[in-house]
């Protein structure tokens, strides 16, 4: 005689906007609350742009010009680290993502009578604080090397607040890359192959009157290039010296920059939020 155990019901709750956000506090809080359990985390984020300051600033500033001026370069610099450094923190969503799913604590949300999509917008507003403090240890960094803010205070909040929220969406591309891979050592790999050509084929470093024809194209219209113009211009950083080029994208920096944000969460959360769904069932 065949004995059919019938599966538990998990517990469910009627999902409202405000639940919605309750349950992603939560979750926000629960990674929060890792930086004080594992503050060896905090440490490393904090150290590698620090070091990509230095190195750029004191290693290859003295090779590349930009402006008259000894901090020419390093003014130029800063906008292109803040918008690399941001890039390169999405990948620690798509990690933490991987790792929970490794470790089984994905199956203890799904057990829990919580909203799926709180899981996922918990997890990206959380790395919105590592990104905040990345940028303060970046910009004191910068001040030391001779970075300064020639606009007005309010430009340069917004300056900061653009490199955040072009960060959250890209977060939400790297929550769904982590939904996909089955570990963090995969993640970190498949990371790079994307984030690595993004950030070095744009003006984050150089100007692109140096680049080939081909990957000035790809440039121009490469969403960090747009973010590291907009950051530039909000810290008052342009310089004759630096060409900018005539690509729409790049003559309205801000504004591509908000259309990508707008078109990368549009695509990848409702994504993501799905996948999440199928991995938890």
């Amino acid at each position: 005689m065949t004995t059919t155990v019938r599966r538990p019901e998990l517990p469910v709750r009627q999902t409202t906007p405000l639940s919605v956000l309750s349950d992603s506090w939560v979750i926000a809080k629960r990674n929060l609350i890792k930086i004080k359990r594992v503050p060896e985390i905090l440490v490393f984020i904090l150290i590698s742009p620090i070091m990509f300051v230095l190195l750029f600033a004191y290693v290859f500033g003295g090779a590349i010009s930009v402006g008259d001026s000894p901090a020419g370069y390093r003014e130029f610099l800063i906008g292109g680290i803040f918008a690399q450094t941001v890039v390169f923190g999405s990948t620690f969503t798509g990690a933490g993502l991987a790792e929970d799913m490794q470790k089984g604590i994905i199956d203890r949300f799904r057990s829990l009578p919580m909203s799926r999509a709180a899981v996922l917008i918990g997890r990206t507003a959380s790395d919105v604080v590592y990104n905040v403090l990345t940028l303060i240890i970046m910009a004191l960094t910068g001040l030391l090397v001779g970075w300064r803010i020639r606009n007005s205070v309010f430009d340069a909040l917004a300056g900061f607040a653009l490199l955040l929220v072009f960060a959250y969406a890209f977060s939400w591309v790297m929550a769904y890359v982590g939904l996909l891979v089955p570990s963090v050592e995969v993640i970190n790999n498949a990371s790079f192959i994307v984030i690595m050509p993004m950030t070095f084929i744009s003006n984050a470093f150089v100007p692109l009157e140096t680049f080939p024809t081909v990957l000035r194209v790809f440039a121009e219209w490469n969403p960090v290039s747009t973010v590291t113009q907009a950051a530039r211009e909000l810290f008052g950083n342009t310089t004759a010296a630096a060409v900018t080029s005539d690509a729409w994208s790049l003559q309205h920096p801000v504004l591509y920059t908000l259309i990508w944000t707008v078109l990368i969460v549009a695509i990848f959360a409702p994504l993501s939020i799905a996948r999440y769904r199928r991995t938890s069932a």
